[in-house]
């Protein structure tokens, strides 16, 4: 029996278009919004994340936005928990649950549940992260490999966050992520839905991530990086080391210049993006929808609608 379709998803890279799409389709569709965006969570970190306005969540109720400070962590697993809840209470209110965001973790932990994390000391834990996030991205992806060779490429594709997690649960339980994946139980049932990835050519998502690095610096990016510095957040955080983030800090310290930072959010935007774009094409399954990004938004969330009917 094939299970039902609890959730409508709407994932692919950055710039791609997710969030304007999922606007209009949960508008048509009369559903609530459920951020699959890792770093959405972190309160007071707006522009430097495209997180949607106050305006647009008053048109589209949307769940998973600014959850913790930026110097906590929110786990894939914690999600799976939340966003278990959240789609239970918007079908108790006969709406359709859309899924929308690009970390593709967050989409596995529904449909193929993780194991429970063991039990480890916070201050430990956030006392290793510190010194790791401070490691150049080549040294970290070296001891990755060399801890977790099994779970490399995937932990890799998925950024910081995943690989500092893989590195903290080997160091201070001794054991890797692969061998914890084995022997623990898992968070939750699977849950199904209908999966759309939008795909947008490589030259048109460059010019749309270009865009998107000088608008958000000249949106206030400075701004909001040097409130988050001064209310006692720091590079190393959770939140603090995402793309953006990490290079305005800088900036702020006198390391590099405006012009070369928004340069390097960038090239930073990009790589991350074809890691994404990597992640789903191998990561998501056969049933998975393909929507033209670079169609007219009509035409796009017409496919979206008719995927979710079909």
């Amino acid at each position: 029996m094939t299970p039902a379709m609890r959730f409508l998803a709407i994932v692919g890279p950055t710039g791609a278009g997710k969030t304007t799409l999922s606007l209009l389709v949960a508008r048509r569709l009369g559903g609530e919004i459920i951020s699959l965006d890792s770093r959405q969570i972190y309160r007071g970190m707006d522009i430097g994340t495209a997180k949607v306005t106050p305006a647009e969540r008053a048109l589209v109720p949307h769940h998973g936005l600014d959850l913790r400070n930026p110097d906590q962590r929110y786990s894939a697993g914690e999600f799976g928990r939340d966003a278990r809840r959240w789609i239970d209470a918007i079908e108790r209110r006969g709406r359709v649950p859309v899924l929308a965001g690009g970390t593709g973790f967050f989409l596995r932990v529904l449909t193929e549940p993780i194991f429970r994390e063991p039990p480890m000391d916070p201050v430990e834990r956030r006392a290793l992260e510190a010194v790791l996030a401070g490691l150049p991205r080549d040294e970290l992806e070296r001891w990755v490999h060399r801890f977790d060779p099994e779970r490399a490429e995937v932990a890799i594709a998925g950024g910081y966050q995943r690989m500092l997690r893989v590195l903290s649960i080997t160091i201070l339980t001794g054991h890797n992520l692969s061998w914890w994946h084995v022997r623990h139980p898992t968070e939750g049932e699977a849950v199904a839905g209908v999966v759309c990835l939008l795909e947008v050519p490589r030259d048109v998502l460059d010019e749309r991530i270009r865009r998107r690095a000088v608008e958000m610096v000249e949106g206030g990016l400075v701004e909001e990086a040097a409130r988050l510095l001064r209310d006692g957040y720091r590079r190393g955080d959770p939140g603090m080391n995402a793309v953006g983030y990490r290079e305005m800090v800088d900036h702020l310290a006198g390391g590099v210049t405006l012009r070369e930072a928004a340069e390097r959010i960038r090239v930073a935007t990009r790589r991350y993006a074809r890691r994404q774009s990597t992640w789903f094409r191998h990561q998501l399954g056969p049933g998975t929808v393909r929507i033209d990004g670079s169609a007219a938004l009509e035409a796009q969330a017409s496919a979206v609608i008719d995927a979710w009917a079909a």
